[in-house]
């Protein structure tokens, strides 16, 4: 998947790596319950924040949670959530399932 930042497409994954980064930041106290919160419609900005940028990192960008909090995102806030939403259902599909 793809979001478009400061106007330059950039590809986000949650590898395993980037999935523990985000456990470790995000006051959720596992991915479970950030999925949860996601679910529910209870997740905050900083959660999105954090997913978003564990995605970027996890698709290979540099960027600083800062500058991300400071960038230009098209589509908005909204658009960062649908796409750490989507991370999150597509980081705990079985292989096989159907999503």
């Amino acid at each position: 998947m793809a979001l478009t930042i400061n106007g330059e497409p950039h590809v986000l994954k949650l590898t395993l790596g980037a999935l523990a980064a985000l456990e470790a930041r995000v006051e959720a106290g596992s991915l479970v319950a950030l999925v949860e919160r996601f679910e529910g419609g209870a997740f905050s900005s900083a959660d999105v924040l954090a997913l978003v940028h564990a995605g970027l990192l996890g698709g290979g960008a540099v960027i600083s949670i800062q500058e991300l909090g400071q960038a230009d995102i098209a589509g908005g806030p909204m658009a960062a959530a649908r796409a750490g939403a989507e991370l999150l259902a597509r980081a705990f599909i079985v292989p096989g399932e159907n999503a």
